[in-house]
């Protein structure tokens, strides 16, 4: 005899219905992706944030900062092949030493970065790193995973609450952070560490040398000095040994024939 469906049950199946629906292999990576956010509203996501920093923070006054990342870009998006996307490339004036990418191809670089990189070689290894975050899909995959752990603490507390009535809502919380910290933090350092291996292949396609990579990330680690820094378990961002070790890796390995 058929048994009615419980609102656990009834949970339980949307939720796996909604993880195979949305779970497909990304061709740069490799690798199976949950991704529950379409590109075309990420791009409109994207453009909205980036016109906001354009009107807020101030650009930079050396037009041959900004025309040197440009080309630096235009060569590494040629070699990502992602021409057809509407790429902006901007040169804020700040002293911090930092970079960032937008969904729909907007990259910034803080003038202090490019004051503590080199040559055109170690700004090409950050920008082959953003790069990568877009060919890897990670702002996608990133707000997709938040979706699901925002819709999992939600059911857990409708579900909890048949069991455990007003602390249903305390126990799904910690739940949440449990995803939090186990899956969403994890995966952030997982997408930083992708995007440095998609960099320095871009870097080699592009015919600029890998090992600018790493002497862009032995100059940074330098530059952190003596601040404390953060557990790896506890930050989005992998550690800097780790980050070192994978990098010399990915700069060290043949290219392919």
């Amino acid at each position: 005899m058929l048994q009615p469906m419980t609102r656990r049950s009834a949970f339980a199946m949307l939720a796996a219905g909604a993880v195979v629906a949305a779970c497909n292999e990304n061709p740069v990576t490799g690798r199976s992706q949950l991704v529950l956010v379409d590109d075309a509203m990420l791009a409109q996501l994207g453009e909205q944030a980036w016109r906001d920093a354009l009107s807020k923070m101030p650009r930079t006054q050396s037009p041959a900062l900004q025309t040197r990342l440009e080309r630096i870009g235009a060569r590494i998006v040629d070699a990502s092949g992602r021409t057809n996307e509407n790429w902006e490339f901007a040169v804020f004036d700040s002293p911090e030493v930092n970079a960032f990418v937008l969904p729909g191809g907007k990259v910034a670089f803080y003038s202090g970065l490019m004051e503590l990189a080199g040559g055109d070689g170690e700004i090409a290894a950050v920008m082959g790193h953003e790069v990568g975050h877009v060919e890897a899909r990670h702002a996608a995959e990133r707000m997709s995973q938040q979706l699901l752990v925002q819709l999992g603490v939600q059911a857990a507390s409708l579900v909890l609450s048949e069991e455990y009535g007003a602390n249903a809502g305390a126990i799904a919380g910690a739940l949440g952070m449990g995803v939090m910290y186990g899956v969403v933090l994890p995966y952030s350092r997982k997408h930083e560490l992708e995007a440095d291996a998609l960099g320095v292949k871009l870097m080699r396609d592009a015919a600029y040398d890998p090992g600018d990579a790493v002497r862009f990330w032995e100059k940074m680690v330098a530059s952190n000095g003596q601040r404390p820094k953060a557990l790896e378990w506890l930050s989005t961002h992998p550690a800097d040994d780790t980050r070192l070790v994978e990098l010399r890796r990915a700069a060290a390995a043949p290219a392919p024939g």
